[in-house]
């Protein structure tokens, strides 16, 4: 009767054991999701407040300038492709189940992002007064290949195009990710 009674309390014990794993696994699932949406969000705001500048060089400060570029910079490369390490199987998420198959691509975009984002921070570092004419782009200046478009691998090259031009191939890049790696 001992071994029973031991047994059905053992058996109890495992059964909430596995319950609580499940739900901690659920929890973090959505954890991980709230966090890459929370910082997907300060990435939108933070090019919503490079675009205003670029829309009214009046408003340009150099160190908010810096800061949105700073936010983008910290929020991609490595740290966004940590946050789609694994699949997240949760509604709140709209990755799509191609992150994994296509990491390396994936890994490029977010990389690509956070370069365009570094560019953009050191515009801000060159130009600490108002924003001068280097920064904008030229009448007519070709953009750069549209959303499936090049992406400037040269450093060198990259740091030398107008910011505003890093801009738009930063946008460029959010709009490739959100077309290849999005459920809508």
């Amino acid at each position: 009767m001992r071994l029973t009674a031991d047994a059905n309390r053992f058996g109890l014990f495992a059964f909430m054991a596995a319950v609580l794993m499940v739900a901690a696994v659920s929890t973090a699932e959505e954890d991980i999701v709230a966090i890459r949406q929370a910082d997907m969000k300060a990435m939108a705001a933070a090019a919503k407040t490079i675009s205003g500048m670029f829309k009214d060089s009046t408003t340009y400060k150099a160190s908010e300038f810096k800061w949105a570029a700073d936010t983008i910079r910290d929020k991609s490369g490595g740290v966004l492709s940590a946050h789609f390490a694994s699949a997240a199987d949760s509604r709140q998420s709209k990755a799509g189940p191609n992150i994994l198959n296509e990491r390396d691509r994936f890994d490029r975009i977010a990389n690509d992002l956070r370069d365009y984002a570094v560019a953009l921070d050191a515009a801000a570092q060159k130009n600490p007064g108002p924003m001068t004419a280097g920064m904008r782009m030229k009448p007519g200046e070709a953009m750069g290949g549209g959303p499936f478009g090049t992406h400037i691998r040269n450093e060198h090259e990259l740091s030398a195009m107008p910011a505003e031009h890093a801009f738009h191939l930063m946008l460029q890049t959010c709009t490739t990710c959100h077309t290849r790696f999005r459920m809508e």
